[in-house]
This record gives C-alpha cells, sequence and structure tokens, in this order.
C-alpha cells in the first residue's frame, strides 16, 4: 500500500467540491495528468460528495484546478484556489488543533468545505488571530466550520472579513462569543466533536 506524503503544501492549493462520487473521481483523473503537483488528496465525505484537494506552484495548481473545472461543472457545488495558502491553513487541514487561552471565541460555519477553508485562510491573513481549528464534511452533514481564538477586537474583525469574503449561499452563520465560559472551553479544548468527548467509537 503506498503512502501519502505529508500535507506540505507551498504556496498554492485548490480544492473542488462535487455532488457525484463518480464525476469527481474522473475530474480527479483530469486534473493530475494535466499538470505535475506536489500534493494530491480526493476521496469521499459526508453526505455523499466528492473533495479534490492539490497544492503546489501556482502556475501547475491553477492549471489543474481549471481542468477540474471542465470536467464536471453540472455537479461541481464549490471550490477555491488560493495562490498562497497560509501556513496556519494547511497545519490545521493536515489535522493540528491549535488551543489557546484567550479572551474571544470566533465561530464561521458555511455551507461547503470550500468556503470553510477560504474562510479560515481569509480570517487569519487579515486579523490577528489564531487559528484554532477546521473542521470539514464528516459528521457536519457537508458543512464547514473554522474556530478562531484572540481578543474580542480582533476575532470581531476577522469574521468581519470572512463574512466580506464568502458568497451568501456559502454562509450559515458566524458568531463571536466575547468570554467563553471555563467549564465549555475545558471541553472545545479536548474537541469539537461529541462523540470524542463520549469516547465513542468511530
Amino acid at each position: 500500500m503506498a503512502d501519502l506524503k505529508p500535507l506540505t503544501i507551498d504556496p498554492a492549493l485548490a480544492l473542488l467540491e462535487f455532488s457525484s462520487i463518480a464525476a469527481g473521481v474522473l475530474a480527479a483523473d483530469a486534473m493530475v495528468k494535466k499538470a505535475p503537483l506536489d500534493i494530491v488528496r480526493a476521496g469521499t465525505v459526508q453526505p455523499g460528495r466528492f473533495l479534490v484537494l492539490v497544492g503546489g506552484p501556482v502556475a501547475e495548481v491553477d492549471e489543474a484546478l481549471k481542468a477540474g473545472l471542465e470536467a464536471a461543472p453540472d455537479v461541481l457545488n464549490d471550490h477555491i484556489f488560493l495562490p498562497g495558502v497560509h501556513p496556519d491553513v494547511v497545519r490545521a487541514l493536515a489535522g493540528e488543533r491549535s488551543i489557546k487561552t484567550d479572551d474571544a471565541l470566533g465561530i464561521v460555519e458555511t455551507a461547503t468545505v470550500p468556503a470553510a477553508i477560504h474562510a479560515a485562510d481569509k480570517g487569519v491573513k487579515g486579523a490577528q488571530v489564531n487559528l484554532m481549528e477546521i473542521r470539514l464534511a464528516d459528521g457536519l452533514g457537508g458543512k464547514g466550520i473554522v474556530f478562531f481564538t484572540g481578543l474580542v477586537s480582533d476575532v470581531e474583525a476577522a469574521l468581519e472579513i470572512t463574512d466580506q469574503a464568502l458568497e451568501a449561499k456559502q454562509k450559515v452563520r458566524r458568531v463571536v462569543i466575547s468570554r467563553l465560559h471555563a467549564d465549555l472551553a475545558d471541553v472545545l479544548q479536548v474537541s469539537s466533536r461529541f462523540g470524542a468527548q463520549l469516547n465513542w467509537r468511530a
């Protein structure tokens, strides 16, 4: 069984979300055939969607993205192209959680996975906030959630930036909690997944 490369994306990232799994595989194949890429990830997520993520030099990622968009436009839910993705976003996509005790918690809930990644990138680039976590699709009915922490004014600024960056159809809800209760903070520091807090098996 082949081992996947560690998720190190520099500088460009593209991600496509398809409502058809079959079409998603077709698009992924077209993308990797179009240009040499440093990173390729492709697979299913809930609820029955298919994600394709690629990373590498800007020109190559852009060419691959164009091939993916052309392969199955009728079942494309959403997509993003980040020519200079923030390193914190890459770390969060790799599953890292950055737990810091700060004054405020900001939450951005999106309708699609690409929208969540876009929000995370815009927020952490535009304001002095900590990117606590990104959760995508599975266990969320296909939605995305981004958690920011920091000073209240900085978290509010980050969420305002994300709101301006996203289209109306990509948005679900955004909230700022100026001072999270210590008990809830302790719980979320363990995991934002309810099942994980109760030691449910996957």
